[in-house]
């Protein structure tokens, strides 16, 4: 991704310099600077700043390197290779406090010799400062090869002043995030220009406390870490209990059961409508109909009770009102999910409708019946949106359906099951919310001197 002529020349000034420098030229320069009362003078005053003894207010630029790829220097995915030096993006910052370099691609040896201000060490820090995942920070530890960067992120190499694993507590911290929101705010294409970065203020306790801190942080994060995986591990157990009992009851059937097509238990059995083009036009939407879509259905778990747009009475027009109760089923872009509908509402062609005949179903079991289909569809390799999943797959399909006597007694038991997994669901969220809270609040501690 290209870059302004302004960050793609500044990205190589910094690299003349030894990363091992002092940081205490820098600090003179802001020094005079505060004398003018130039905007760096005024940065000792931010948010952030610290009395405490020894700890100084100073900026990224005076303790760090900042260099980028330059613009006319990007690559573009034809020029990626089987093997060679890593090339990282976005997506190695996903995954914890180190860069994550399994999903990284490579480059030939030409195209990463070309750039050595970018050729990655141990303990630099990269920045995310294009696109979605802007402001996500990593360290690099162990380097698995060579490896180097795409135009979307930054590198950071501290000097002798400040640890790296101090200056990468420092950028994932609330306060730091905070400084990164506020240079987006009202930016149509989000970015964050790397003469910004440089003068973004940072907390500086002499190297001996930065050990101190370091530790502390990187003990409890470990701490935090094991509970995470031990709560995401308990809330992945409860979905797995539910959906286990689910195949169990569809797979155990006893006598009276029948095989049918949907059609048959169906009063209305059918796609739903969307016939104008462009499908986006503007005056089909901003009235009173909800229109569902796809996703809202892969969101809603059991029932839809929320919805995304509406449509007008143009969009109406062209479209069908399904009543509430309605079984809806996507077949595009989510496959297979299902959902009851919560209220009246239009849906697209993506999404089948099954108005259920009380007389010989109901709404929660065939939903209960759908959703077990959709795990024996993954067993045979299907349900992606790259698969063969259509009207037909549906409308030819023969589903187990036992009495009405037993459908209910089935429903009871599933609805009393996924209560209970909802409120474990429940638990476990919050107990990760708060292990997130917890590691903002240390932060905040660490660099406002309360650690």
């Amino acid at each position: 991704m290209p870059t302004s002529t302004h960050a793609s020349t500044s990205c190589i000034c910094p690299a003349k310099r030894n990363s091992n420098a002092s940081c205490s030229s820098g600090h003179r320069r802001r020094a005079v600077s505060e004398r003018k009362g130039g905007e760096r003078g005024r940065a000792a005053n931010h948010p952030g700043a610290v009395t405490k003894d020894g700890w100084q207010n100073r900026q990224l630029g005076e303790l760090a390197e900042l260099r980028g790829r330059i613009g006319w220097r990007g690559l573009t995915a034809k020029e990626y290779t089987e093997s060679g030096p890593l090339f990282l993006s976005v997506h190695s910052l996903n995954y914890g406090d180190y860069v994550d370099f399994r999903d990284a691609f490579h480059i030939s040896e030409e195209r990463y010799v070309e750039s050595p201000e970018i050729m990655l060490q141990e303990g630099d820090v990269l920045i995310c400062k294009d696109g979605a995942g802007i402001g996500k920070v990593g360290i690099v530890g162990r380097l698995p090869d060579s490896a180097t960067i795409n135009s979307s992120l930054l590198l950071i190499r501290s000097r002798k002043c400040i640890l790296p694993k101090f200056l990468y507590h420092c950028l994932s911290s609330p306060y730091f995030q905070k400084i990164v929101n506020s240079r987006l705010n009202g930016a149509t294409t989000p970015h964050l220009y790397q003469r910004d970065i440089t003068e973004f203020p940072v907390v500086l306790p002499p190297l001996p406390e930065q050990r101190r801190i370091v530790g502390i942080l990187d003990e409890a994060f470990a701490g935090i870490a094991t509970a995470k995986a031990n709560a995401e591990k308990n809330l992945q157990n409860a979905r797995e209990l539910f959906e286990s009992h689910l195949q169990a009851v569809f797979a155990k059937r006893g006598d009276g059961w029948a095989n049918k097509r949907l059609e048959e238990i169906a009063k209305v059995f059918g796609r739903g409508k969307s016939r104008h083009r462009p499908r986006n036009a503007p005056r089909l939407y901003g009235g009173k109909y909800p229109f569902v879509q796809t996703g809202d259905v892969r969101n809603a778990g059991h029932v839809i009770e929320t919805y995304s747009q509406t449509y007008s009475e143009a969009g109406l027009a062209q479209s069908k009102l399904w009543p509430a109760g309605t079984v809806c089923i996507t077949i595009a872009a989510n496959i297979a999910e299902t959902a009851i509908l919560g209220f009246d509402s239009c849906f697209p062609d993506s999404m089948i409708g099954v108005v259920v005949d009380e007389t010989k179903s109901s709404s929660t079991f065939v939903q209960y019946l759908l959703q077990s289909f959709k795990a024996h569809l993954k067993a045979q390799g299907k349900g992606s949106a790259q698969d063969n999943i259509n009207m037909g797959t549906f409308e030819s399909q023969r589903f187990p359906f036992p009495s009405l006597d037993v459908q209910q007694r089935i429903v009871v038991i599933l609805d009393s099951l996924r209560e209970e997994t909802q409120r474990l669901e429940s638990v476990y969220q919050r107990k990760l919310a708060a292990l997130d809270e917890l590691k903002k609040s240390l932060l905040h501690q660490a660099f406002s001197g309360q650690l």
